[in-house]
């Protein structure tokens, strides 16, 4: 063994004992998804629920969806959220079986519920006329 990695090795014990080696803990954390299921015509709604004594954190959502028989652009909104709602455009193509673009969005770092035991909801309003496909799908965790 040469001596720099003997040297290292002493040092290493000297600081562990002096720290007691101690692993650092991450908080509990219990992770939550929601999802409104494949939706035509209709608002696609997930919603990651409330608990008593934990707050609830986004760390993403997904949206997907088909045309409709008119392009439309709406407003999906994440509610329940720490300072102000939030707001995002999705657009829905001409042509029932064009796919529209999903939307992906991912909070780094997650962003909190505006308080305790408070649910954050994902909402995609209906794509229009003739859309046989909308989903949103969000995930987070709860501590």
């Amino acid at each position: 063994m040469n001596k720099n990695a003997l040297l290292c090795a002493t040092l290493a014990l000297a600081l562990c004992s002096a720290k007691r080696c101690e692993a650092q803990t991450q908080p509990h954390a219990f992770p939550v998804t929601a999802s409104s299921g494949n939706v035509a015509g209709a608002p696609a709604i997930a919603t990651l629920p409330g608990a008593p004594g934990l707050t609830t954190f986004i760390s993403g959502f997904e949206i997907t969806g088909s045309g409709a028989t008119a392009a439309s652009c709406v407003n999906a909104t994440v509610t329940g959220v720490v300072s102000a709602n939030l707001t995002y455009t999705f657009c829905a193509p001409t042509g029932l079986t064009v796919a529209a673009p999903p939307l992906i969005v991912n909070f780094n770092p997650p962003i909190p519920a505006a308080s305790v035991n408070t649910p954050i909801t994902v909402t995609l309003p209906s794509l229009g006329a003739g859309n046989a496909n909308a989903a949103v799908v969000t995930h987070g965790f709860q501590q």
